[in-house]
């Protein structure tokens, strides 16, 4: 029987750094170790990055380390590669309206 295919490739990120956002606003970082069909995600090394007191919708810089992490699928909104991650300016800003 055929492996069922994820949404997502997620083959190429195995053992790298990778950035996740769950539902509820939670965000995460650790090297993807495993993954399968229904996106549960194991990470290794898992970082949490905690939100500011003052403001729940902010992410703070401050962290609590976790180790490893078993992320349910259900949960997971967001995985990105820590490699190759650019900043750029925000291109829908119109120069002459900030004027």
């Amino acid at each position: 029987m055929a492996r069922k295919e994820t949404v997502l490739d997620l083959a190429k990120f195995v053992d790298s750094q990778v950035h996740v956002k769950l539902a509820g606003g939670r965000e995460m970082m650790g090297v993807l170790k495993g993954y399968d069909q229904l996106l549960n995600l194991v990470l290794d090394e898992g970082v949490e990055y905690l939100r500011d007191p003052e403001d729940p919708t902010k992410v703070t810089d401050a962290t609590r380390p976790l180790g490893l992490v078993v992320l349910r699928g259900t949960a997971v909104m967001l995985v990105a590669p820590e490699s190759g991650k650019t900043e750029i300016a925000n291109p829908f800003i119109n120069p002459e309206a900030a004027e």
